[in-house]
């Protein structure tokens, strides 16, 4: 095309094949307005600039769940490195589904679906395949990322594409008997012992206890407090210790002052000098050596089953655990075989003070039926 700026000729192709599309082009052109950017076709979007897309929207947010959306994204990359926005589609997506879910053998190296022994040599060396919640988090941030590249200004990906999400069973049903803890904790190192004390006596959760500040913590009153920004809930909690807890506080106090490292933090590691972050190996060899197969976050479930089995009115055991809703509360008050056999015994006294069984000792007999007479 060719138009006129302040009296001097400008030629440039309009980039448009149809005559009324560059008439529009040129015409914009001549009254000085810049042309709409457009944007990157799907061939030239990767995953690589979507997924980090998410990463910067996870930060710029201040997300508490940015490592978790990390590790989804690291997951994703093994399977969709190189893909360009357009290619990520329903069925490819699907493909990665299933290549999440199989089951591998460790000797014959073949995979199926589901099942604790090989179907093909019957070994019982095998590779589970991803839980659904797992693959449903993935999911999650793969729809973001392409959620958040059609959004983008200008639009990075054309169209979102179906994403199927896994159901998901989220009744837990792990939790720990008394005697089940006591052997657990006899089994860990001394510096993890008041750890699992404080999970099983007050069900925070471990990033709660791992990150509590001596700043947060009253001993004169024998209280600690959660802040808002590390509960999950993001709401401030406070816990007021029972005896054993407040004699371990004490410990660990002195302990500090002995040490001389001042440690900002309550629960510290072997040396003294830095807060515990993971200790699965040792989680692991204890719950072996103890008999148990349990996962840390039991005892926050035990401590609600707990509080509510003592008594404890239910609106106040939720403000100790930190339960915003009543839905997720139930889903941690397990009931199991000897909670339902002492609803019987405590049905069958109350019944007996009521003048004895409401059916009585017998039923009786049925009177024999009279043949009928031709």
């Amino acid at each position: 095309m060719k138009y006129h700026v302040n009296g001097e000729p400008i030629r440039k192709s309009t980039g448009k094949k149809k005559k009324m599309e560059a008439r529009e082009v040129m015409k914009m052109a001549e009254a000085g307005i810049a042309p709409t950017a457009q944007a990157p076709s799907g061939d030239a979007v990767t995953f690589e600039r979507l997924s980090g897309l998410l990463v910067r929207d996870y930060r710029i947010n201040g997300k508490k769940s940015l490592v978790r959306a990390q590790i989804s994204v690291n997951r994703l990359a093994e399977f969709f490195q190189g893909k360009r926005a357009g290619e990520i589609t329903t069925a490819l997506i699907d493909e990665y589904i299933e290549e999440r879910m199989q089951w591998s053998c460790l000797d014959c190296k073949r995979v199926w679906f589901h099942g604790d022994r090989c179907p093909f040599c019957g070994s019982e060396r095998v590779s589970k395949g991803a839980a659904n919640a797992t693959i449903n988090r993935e999911l999650s941030a793969l729809k973001r990322m392409m959620r958040i590249g059609a959004e983008h200004t200008p639009p990075l990906v054309e169209r979102v594409p179906a994403i199927n999400m896994l159901k998901e069973n989220n009744t837990r049903k792990g939790f720990f008997e008394h005697d089940e803890f006591e052997r657990l904790r006899k089994h860990l190192p001394p510096h993890l012992k008041p750890i699992v004390t404080m999970g099983y006596k007050t069900g925070w959760r471990m990033t709660e206890i791992l990150t509590l500040p001596w700043t947060q913590v009253d001993r004169h009153n024998g209280c600690a407090r959660v802040e808002a920004d590390i509960t999950k809930g993001d709401e401030a909690r406070t816990i007021y210790f029972d005896s054993e807890l407040k004699a371990l506080i004490d410990e660990l106090w002195d302990k500090r002052k002995q040490r001389r490292s001042f440690c900002p933090y309550v629960f510290v590691n072997r040396k003294g000098t830095d807060r515990n972050y993971r200790f699965d190996r040792a989680w692991a060899t204890a719950c072996r050596k103890a008999g148990v197969d349990r996962i840390f976050h039991d005892l926050r479930r035990t401590a609600v089953r707990n509080m509510v089995r003592a008594g404890v009115p239910e609106g106040i055991a939720m403000k100790i655990s930190g339960h915003k809703t009543r839905s997720v509360f139930e889903r941690y008050n397990i009931v199991n075989d000897e909670d339902l056999k002492r609803a019987a015994k405590q049905q069958e006294a109350y019944l007996e003070t009521q003048g004895g069984h409401a059916l009585g000792t017998s039923l009786g007999t049925l009177p024999k039926p009279q043949s009928k007479r031709g």
